[in-house]
């Protein structure tokens, strides 16, 4: 019996130490393109991931188990941290969890909910191209019974269109700097049609966020508007409105001191 302790112990421990490995496959092989991302995140991570850490983590207990009752006892720290590591991922995904339960359930935001700014032909057909893809319709988008437009007015109220006195040509060129500033890959700044399209991509599985930020005039000066839209996934957790607030906020900083 305790040949079958010290073997079942030794076994937990590999098998915890290839949890992280499983998801470091998942993640990057949808990062880099070996797998799609519905294989990588939403089988490998979001449907299989919670089963094999319940079941790497029921297999660490029982070694843990044998190493406290069978003699001569030992084992009993190397089984703990088995147990250890699987519960430090369902730990991770319950909070995951209760984070996107706390966030609106949406993937596109944008400064102007009536006249969305547009995209290029490019970044659509890019869009078009990827599985499982979101679309851009966002007047007609819904989310648990509820429009976008909702989602965003109450939650977002604060992403807004930033006026400005300055002339259209000067406004793009403030707005392209900062741009540039933030590490997105630009992929268009067409100043005659005052747009400008970026993408932003994730450190974990390579998810794609478009963005366009549109500079048009608007009386006497030039109105600045903005959009982010996750390429898949029905959340965002967050990320588009927290890539376009300081943005704006930083914008509004600048274009105070150009125009005062």
């Amino acid at each position: 019996m305790a040949g079958v302790r010290d073997f079942w112990v030794r076994a937990a421990l590999v098998l915890a130490l290839l949890v992280p490995v499983y998801f470091l496959i998942a993640a990057f092989g949808a990062k880099f393109g070996l797998i799609d991302w519905t294989i990588g995140f939403g089988q490998m991570t979001f449907q299989w991931g919670p089963k094999v850490l319940m079941g790497v983590g029921g297999f660490a207990l029982i070694g843990l188990l044998l190493a406290l009752l069978v003699p001569p006892r030992r084992g009993a720290l190397t089984a703990l941290l088995a147990l250890l590591i699987p519960a430090i991922g369902l730990g991770y995904g319950m909070y995951v969890r209760q984070q996107a339960q706390s966030i609106p359930p949406i993937h596109d935001i944008s400064t102007d909910l009536v006249d969305p700014p547009e995209f290029s032909a490019a970044v659509v057909e890019a869009r078009a191209a990827v599985t499982r893809g979101n679309g851009l319709d966002l007047a007609n988008k819904e989310a648990n019974g509820r429009s976008y437009i909702e989602w965003q007015q109450e939650a977002y109220a604060d992403i807004r269109s930033v006026p400005t006195g300055l002339a259209p040509e000067a406004a793009f060129d403030i707005a392209l700097s900062l741009a540039q500033e933030q590490g997105w890959s630009i992929g268009a700044a067409d100043m005659e049609a005052g747009r400008i399209e970026a993408t932003a991509e994730s450190f974990w599985y390579g998810f794609i966020d478009d963005i366009a930020i549109r500079i048009r005039p608007d009386g006497s000066g030039a109105r600045i508007d903005m959009r982010s839209v996750s390429r898949v996934g029905r959340s965002d957790l967050g990320a588009n409105a927290a890539r376009m607030r300081p943005y704006l906020e930083e914008l509004r900083v600048r274009l105070q001191d150009v125009e005062s």
